[in-house]
């Protein structure tokens, strides 16, 4: 068992093999990764997506001979599959891909999809096409370490969002800001740049996707859009300001 696949909507990656453990990122549905340590009731995976690692629960995974190929992912908000003869909701972005007529086996479990799907290779990087999509995840609440509808975090979310569209982010803020091409002024930045922000220490704590040069859409607290000028974001809320920018970066095709 060197490879394993998620077969619950959502599993938590933990960084100790502890349900009490922080969670530091989550797999979604058909997602998989390689066995790299078992302790007890817990694995220690790296993502084929991302090569993100953290422990989940064995019993929230099945293994698998292959790799897997993630080129397919549900394209409604929920989705319903049938998994192991029982209905099962799956979220915006689950890894779909099944043989033939949308049915097969994941591992020992029968599992079929009739719903919508979504091809990533197959789909042109438009930035306006990104940012209309960037906002149907407006008032998904935050929540660390999340990377679905059901709550979010901010590197998770420009991930996700990115990937419909074919671009592969890493998965922490501080890894996305190595990515692409360096704005070097605000006024400069165009819709579906990346905005980058640092805490007191100078640390990249938070990203957000760019709406244009004075608006940007990013998860804090929930996803939402405020203002941005060349210091920073500012609640549109209560007029504070939140976060200090650091750079701007340009990714995509």
């Amino acid at each position: 068992m060197n490879r394993m696949v998620c077969i619950v909507p959502v599993c938590p990656m933990r960084k100790e093999p502890a349900h009490r453990s922080e969670m530091v990122s989550q797999l979604l549905f058909g997602e998989t990764a390689e066995v790299m340590e078992t302790e007890k009731d817990f694995v220690r995976l790296r993502t084929h997506l991302d090569g993100y690692e953290g422990w989940c629960q064995r019993t929230q995974l099945t293994a698998i001979q292959e790799s897997g190929n993630t080129r397919w992912l549900a394209a409604e908000w929920v989705n319903t599959l049938h998994f192991n003869g029982q209905e099962m909701h799956i979220p915006l972005g689950s890894a779909i891909d099944l043989p033939g007529e949308g049915a097969g086996m994941i591992g020992p479990f029968a599992c079929s999809y009739q719903g919508k799907k979504h091809d990533p290779s197959a789909t042109e990087f438009n930035t306006k096409a990104l940012v209309a999509f960037a906002a149907k995840y407006l008032n998904v609440p935050y929540l660390w370490g999340g990377r679905s509808i059901f709550g979010i975090d901010c590197s998770g979310f420009a991930q996700q969002v990115f990937r419909f569209f074919d671009v592969a982010l890493p998965r922490d803020s501080y890894q996305q800001a190595e990515e692409g091409e360096m704005i070097g002024f605000l006024q400069e930045a165009r819709e579906a740049d990346l905005a980058f922000f640092d805490n007191a220490e100078g640390r990249i704590v938070h990203v957000g996707i760019l709406l244009g040069s004075d608006r940007i859409i990013h998860a804090s607290g929930r996803v939402r859009i405020d203002p941005i000028d060349n210091m920073g974001i500012i609640s549109s809320d209560t007029g504070e300001r939140t976060h200090t920018l650091r750079t701007i970066r340009r990714v995509g095709k």
